[in-house]
C-alpha cells in the first residue's frame, strides 16, 4: 500500500502555457491515504485520465511533484512505481490461458517458483470467480470475464501499492456493471490496498468508493463522502453534477435589508451576509436540491407563491416542475403526495438552502 501525494502538481500539454485555459490539471494539493477505496469523477475532458496517468508514470507532470509514501516519483518510469492500472479495454493476451495471464506478471517479475505462482494465481482466480476458466483460452472469454482477467494481472503482484482503475466498467453490458462493482468492493476489502476509480458515472464512484474527488476544469473542486457531495456542494459544479436531477440554483440581489429574488426575502444568517459583502462579488447564489425543497399549499412568511408547470411520474417518487420567478425550481416528492395546483407555495428549510459566492459555498462559522 502507499500514500499517494500531488504537491503543487499541475500539467499541460503546451510548451509555452500562457494561462489556466491552457493547463489539463491546473495546481492542485491532494493526498491519497493508503489502503482508501477513492473514486475521480467528473465530465469528459475534466483531466481525470491525465491525473491518473501522471499518478501511474505514463505522463510527466509539468509542475509539481508526485510522491508514494514522501518519496518523489517523477522520474522512475511506470514499472517502478508498482502501479498496477486496468483500462477501459482489458489488456490481456487473448492467445494465453486464463491462467497464464494471470501467472504472467510474475513470470516476468522473478524470483517466483511455479508453485507459489500457482499458489497465488489460484487465490486471485476464486475471489474474481475464474477458477472455473482457468484453461480457458482469453479470446473466449466474455467482456466483462476479460476485464476481470485484466483485474487479476495486477492483483497477483504483492509489490503492487496501488490499483488504478480508468474506467473500467465501459465496455460492460449494464446488466453485468453491479457485479463487477461489488466484486472490485469485496476486493478491496479483501487485499486492503489502496484504489482510485477514474469514471464519469456518479453510481459508480459512489457506490465502490469511500470518498469522492470530483474535478472541473482540471481541479478538484471537493473531495469528500457521496453523503458530503450531495448533502453539501463545496461548488455549484458539484452540485449541478451530483444528484438526479442537480441542484436548483437561483441568483438574488444583495441589498441592504438581504437577500432578494423574485421580491421576497430569502432568509440567510446575518454571518453567511457579512461574509458575502466583504467578499465585494455580485456574483451570488442560492441552490437548494430538490428532495430537499417543501411543496404544499402554504403562505407563510417562510414559503413562496409558485406555478406548477409539469408533473412526471416516476414510479416510486414524482418530479414536479414549479415557475418561481424567473426560474424553474425541481421539487421531488414521495408519490403519494398530492400536488397542489392551485395556491401552490414552496419552501427552503434553512439547512438545506446554500449560498455560494464566486461559486464556491459560503458557510458560517462552527463555534
Amino acid at each position: 500500500m502507499a500514500e499517494i501525494t500531488l504537491k503543487t502538481l499541475a500539467h499541460s500539454y503546451s510548451k509555452k502555457p500562457s494561462g489556466p485555459e491552457d493547463y489539463a490539471i491546473r495546481k492542485m494539493e491532494h493526498v491519497w491515504a493508503q489502503g482508501g477505496a477513492y473514486a475521480l469523477l467528473g465530465p469528459s475532458g475534466c483531466g481525470k485520465s491525465t491525473l491518473l496517468n501522471i499518478i501511474s508514470g505514463l505522463v510527466t507532470p509539468s509542475e509539481g511533484d508526485v510522491l508514494f509514501d514522501g518519496k518523489r516519483m517523477n522520474e522512475l518510469p511506470p514499472e517502478k512505481r508498482n502501479i498496477a492500472q486496468v483500462f477501459q479495454f482489458p489488456v490481456i493476451y487473448d492467445t494465453m490461458t486464463v491462467y497464464d495471464n494471470l501467472a504472467f506478471p510474475l513470470r516476468n517479475q522473478g524470483g517466483f517458483s511455479e508453485a507459489q505462482i500457482r499458489e497465488k494465481v489460484n487465490e486471485v482466480a476464486d475471489v474474481l470467480e475464474l477458477s472455473g476458466e482457468l484453461t480457458r483460452k482469453a479470446k473466449n472469454l466474455s467482456a466483462d470475464q476479460k476485464q476481470k482477467v485484466s483485474m487479476g494481472r495486477g492483483l497477483v503482484r504483492e509489490d503492487v501499492t496501488a490499483i488504478l482503475f480508468d474506467e473500467p466498467l465501459t465496455v460492460i453490458d449494464p446488466q453485468l456493471k453491479w457485479r463487477l462493482r461489488r466484486k472490485l468492493k469485496q476486493i478491496h476489502e479483501r487485499f486492503d490496498i489502496t484504489m482510485v476509480y477514474v469514471t464519469h458515472d456518479q453510481l459508480e464512484a459512489s457506490t465502490f468508493a469511500d470518498k469522492i474527488a470530483l474535478m472541473y476544469e482540471g481541479q478538484i473542486v471537493q473531495f469528500g463522502t457521496p453523503q458530503e457531495l450531495f448533502e453539501s456542494p463545496a461548488h455549484t459544479f458539484v452540485g449541478y453534477f451530483i444528484g438526479s436531477p442537480g441542484m436548483n440554483f437561483f441568483e438574488p440581489r444583495l441589498t441592504g435589508e438581504g437577500l432578494i429574488f423574485n421580491g421576497k426575502h430569502i432568509p440567510v444568517s446575518e454571518q453567511i451576509l457579512d461574509k458575502i459583502r466583504r467578499s465585494g462579488s455580485d456574483n451570488i447564489k442560492l441552490g437548494i436540491r430538490p428532495e430537499f425543497v417543501t411543496l404544499g399549499a402554504d403562505t407563510s412568511e417562510q414559503s413562496y407563491e409558485v406555478t406548477v408547470t409539469d408533473i412526471e411520474d416516476l414510479g416510486t417518487y414524482q418530479l414536479v416542475d414549479v415557475e418561481f420567478g424567473p426560474v424553474t425550481v425541481k421539487v421531488r416528492i414521495p408519490e403519494d403526495q398530492p400536488v397542489p395546483h392551485e395556491a401552490a407555495s414552496i419552501g427552503f428549510p434553512d439547512p438545506w438552502l446554500k449560498v455560494y459566492v464566486d461559486e464556491r459555498l459560503v458557510e458560517a462559522d462552527h463555534e
